[in-house]
């Protein structure tokens, strides 16, 4: 999919806020549909949490219910995916309100959501040490990582891109080599520069926040993740930053779950497959204002 570049006056995660309302109904034997209707829409709510939900077979919805809290795994340095405002305290984003459809689909408002930022190295581990329940923060679903955990989704699918200074003569991953490039440890982008690319050298850090800092003091030459991470970034610093070159990848976000909790992937991907409306209009308050296009994927079969 390619993403158009719609960057100058933006206000990414703030501009053109959306009101809907999830009106998610668990039922024994039944599974979570979606509305963007109601009495929640004006009174200004996001989502009408489900009441009398039963998920029989899930060990996470088990331990979620003796909590009786959601603990949930993001980012929180992704501005219009996945942002923490350090002024205000607010948490932004395509993958965080993705992260709160599915808690109100299981019947858990935002008061009962416990969000943990884990970097990108450290998210197959912290669900298998059962930290968190499941992770939504631009996770790619690889074969690699399914070894470990199973994926609900994908729920969006973007490519890799290349972010550079405004003044920078790197037009495209073509122009990469003697060139130093960031990215997040234990992501899939730095993983293919060091394949794709041995000609360039690459730094990695836990965050890509850290990378386009990096970038801006003239520290690494380029930050490569996903596209709909870099537009975010150079959206915020426009002056100084740009996204550059065609994307080279397809990267498809799912959400990371306990390997084998087929019960908890069915019906997240019951609640996407049914939910497109919803969808939609988080994508659309999220990202639309940045310019990035994007449709809801198809879910994968469980296996």
């Amino acid at each position: 999919m390619r993403q158009s570049r719609i960057i100058a006056g933006l206000g990414l995660a703030a501009a053109a806020l959306l009101t809907l309302t999830a009106c998610n109904s668990g039922t024994p034997g039944g599974s979570p549909t979606g509305e963007s209707t109601g009495d929640g829409a004006e009174e200004g709510t996001w989502f009408t949490v489900a009441e009398d939900v039963q998920l029989e077979g899930s060990p996470t919805f088990d331990a979620i219910t003796d909590r009786g809290s959601v603990k949930v795994g993001v980012k929180e340095d992704q501005p219009g995916l996945g942002y923490l405002d350090p002024t205000t305290g607010d948490r932004t984003g395509f993958d965080v309100d993705i992260a709160r459809w599915i808690a109100a689909s299981l019947g858990y408002d935002e008061d009962k959501i416990e969000f943990t930022a884990i970097p990108s190295a450290n998210r197959e581990q912290a669900i298998l040490n059962g930290d968190i329940d499941y992770y939504v923060g631009t996770y790619s679903i690889t074969d690699k990582r399914k070894e470990q955990i199973s994926f609900a989704g994908p729920y969006f699918i973007t490519g890799q891109g290349l972010l550079v200074g405004a003044d920078s003569d790197i037009a495209s991953v073509d122009d990469l080599e003697g060139k130093n490039v960031c990215s997040a440890t234990g992501s899939t982008s730095i993983q293919r520069i060091k394949d794709e690319h041995p000609e360039a050298s690459t730094t990695e850090f836990d965050t890509y926040s850290q990378c386009v800092e990096q970038l801006k003091n003239g520290q690494v030459d380029a930050v490569t993740t996903d596209e709909a991470i870099l537009i975010g970034y150079a959206a915020q610093d426009p002056d100084n930053l740009k996204v550059v070159g065609d994307v080279f990848s397809e990267e498809r976000y799912g959400v990371g779950l306990t390997k084998g909790d087929t019960a908890l992937q069915e019906y997240i991907n019951t609640m996407f497959t049914d939910g497109g409306d919803i969808w939609q209009a988080i994508f659309d308050k999220n990202l639309g204002p940045a310019g990035v296009e994007g449709e809801q994927p198809e879910v994968d079969p469980v296996s």
